[in-house]
């Protein structure tokens, strides 16, 4: 169960709010409730110089949190960079969702696996746009002497 959300996670979060939502439409959602209603907030980022040194504070994002639970009691939570509350809010439905017996097959065949799709259509797509523009480099020797 827990790699299955944080698989479902790691495609919501970079997933198009839009995305999202069209998706979410084409499954019978059942009643829920929100726990935490979406709101922005900030958070600290740290680093290290070199991965390994002493961590220090390199500065803030913003971000959108939300939380809510599914009439059968599951519970799910949504974190996105940004200030978009309402993508927090369908990334938190779908984690309860994902946790539940009964919608986790129908969210991962509706929602999570035609958002991974596309998600890597455009990484393709970037990527074959990238390779377009490598430059390659070569020396040539010369024969004097």
């Amino acid at each position: 169960m827990i790699v299955r959300r944080k698989a479902a996670m790691a495609v919501l979060a970079h997933a198009k709010t839009a995305e999202i939502s069209a998706h979410l439409d084409a499954i019978m959602l059942p009643p829920y409730e929100q726990l935490r209603e979406a709101e922005n907030g900030l958070v600290m980022l740290r680093g290290r110089i070199g991965g390994d040194g002493a961590p220090f504070n390199l500065g803030e994002a913003t971000v959108s949190r939300a939380a809510v639970r599914l009439g059968s009691g599951e519970i799910g939570f949504g974190y996105t960079l940004g200030r978009d509350r309402e993508k927090a809010r369908m990334i938190a439905l779908c984690d309860a969702l994902v946790q539940s017996d009964e919608f986790a097959g129908s969210v991962e065949t509706k929602v999570i696996a035609p958002l991974r799709a596309g998600l890597l259509a455009r990484r393709q797509q970037r990527a074959a746009e990238t390779a377009a523009t490598k430059v390659d480099f070569y020396t040539m020797v010369r024969g004097e002497g």
